[in-house]
């Protein structure tokens, strides 16, 4: 028994001169990890100075929390937070969790390969083994921080897309609003388009990020905003954004999908959301609207329900344009709708040929891009001759 207790005692005094010669190491070792991560990181190299600084300091707190470990094996090896708690939660943002998992590795390899200089005769295996235990633990916990980072920053983006979505439809379109598209990785390319719809029920989180996923692939740029049953897709991007649009349609539920007009920037999209949420107000209106439909196509619907911006678009595009047009031009579409879209009716009233009123209906139609042959456009037309009248 005094045999084994003598053994005893000279396990735990060799156990305790290793872990202080550690401990003593603990300063070289992470001067020797530094070394190595601008040699052999070439990602580390191309950070920003500040980034590379914080990477650095991550490095010599996995050192020293592992030696920390090392004295009590009992305790479970400190993770990967500690390492990062001298960091900013941004540098999950700046480096990825596989240059990470490099950081530890490296770190492993560093106490590796000094194992004989900081542990001495004897006890070199015992760190070895000690190192690669921790390493497996600390690989688990970067695993978890940069899940939770990633959770986080989802939830905060979509906090952000939501307040960026509800100031688009409320028709603002300040520097606010720029700066946090630009946060949400908006790329700002090409024009940009509001569609409205509904949906059968409302949207989980994990349906509106198919949802997102499915419009960026569409084009390129995009955010989502669910308010109650609708949906308002905002997008952007160099390609056909209509055609984008359109092949969006089946992820909206059954009824009307109305697609604002184009604008040149997300700044300026709230233009195109109000009159893509007063389409959608007015569609009921024409129940023959095709799916999607165009918020233009819905003008005279959105002057019903008394939208300002539909009456200047008519009376500007369409009334304004005939005024100013010589030929009589107005004078025979006046005519020919106010005789129920009869040419000869029309013809008689103004004392023409039914031919020269067809060649001045042809003349509308070129002015315009209304047809005044068509049932529809006859329709729009009719309407901005009022509108054009009363003002």
């Amino acid at each position: 028994m005094p045999h084994a207790t003598t053994n005893a005692d000279h396990s735990l005094e060799h156990r305790a001169a290793t872990v202080q010669r550690v401990r003593e190491g603990a300063g070289f070792l992470a001067a020797a990890a530094l070394r190595r991560l601008d040699e052999e990181l070439p990602w580390y190299r191309d950070l920003q100075a500040e980034d590379r600084s914080y990477v650095g300091l991550v490095a010599q707190s996995g050192i020293t929390a592992f030696v920390t470990w090392f004295a009590d094996p009992s305790a479970p090896p400190s993770g990967v937070g500690e390492m990062f708690a001298a960091a900013p939660r941004e540098l999950t943002q700046s480096i990825s969790l596989q240059q990470a998992l490099q950081l530890v590795r490296l770190m492993v390899d560093v106490v590796e390969s000094h194992a004989d200089q900081v542990a001495g005769p004897g006890a070199e295996r015992e760190v070895r083994e000690a190192v690669l235990r921790y390493s497996r633990e600390v690989a688990f916990s970067a695993a978890e921080v940069y899940a939770r980072a990633a959770e986080l920053r989802g939830a905060w983006d979509a906090r952000l897309e939501a307040l960026v979505v509800d100031a688009l439809v409320r028709g603002d379109g300040d520097d606010a609003v720029r700066s946090r598209v630009s946060a949400l990785g908006w790329s700002g390319r090409g024009q940009v388009l509001v569609m409205v719809g509904t949906t059968t029920g409302g949207l989980d989180e994990l349906h509106t990020a198919d949802l997102r996923r499915a419009a960026r692939r569409a084009a390129g740029d995009a955010l989502v905003g669910i308010h109650g049953d609708r949906i308002v897709l905002v997008l952007g991007g160099d390609g056909d954004l209509v055609a984008a649009a359109t092949s969006l349609v089946p992820r909206f539920g059954s009824g009307t999908v109305v697609i604002g007009g184009l604008v040149p920037s997300v700044a300026e999209a709230s233009r195109s959301a109000a009159a893509a949420l007063a389409g959608l107000a007015a569609a009921p209106a024409w129940p023959q609207a095709p799916r999607p439909v165009l918020a233009d196509d819905l003008l005279p619907e959105r002057v019903l329900i008394g939208d300002d911006a539909a009456r200047r678009t008519l009376v500007g595009q369409a009334y304004r344009p005939l005024e100013n047009a010589t030929g009589s031009v107005l004078e025979t579409l006046s005519a020919y709708l106010g005789t129920g879209r009869s040419l000869e009716a029309a013809a008689r009233q103004l004392y023409v040929h039914p031919n020269t009123v067809r060649y001045r209906l042809r003349k509308v139609s070129e002015i315009t891009g209304w047809d005044p042959l068509d049932a529809r456009e006859s329709f729009v037309l009719q309407v901005a001759l009022a509108l054009g009248q009363l003002t």
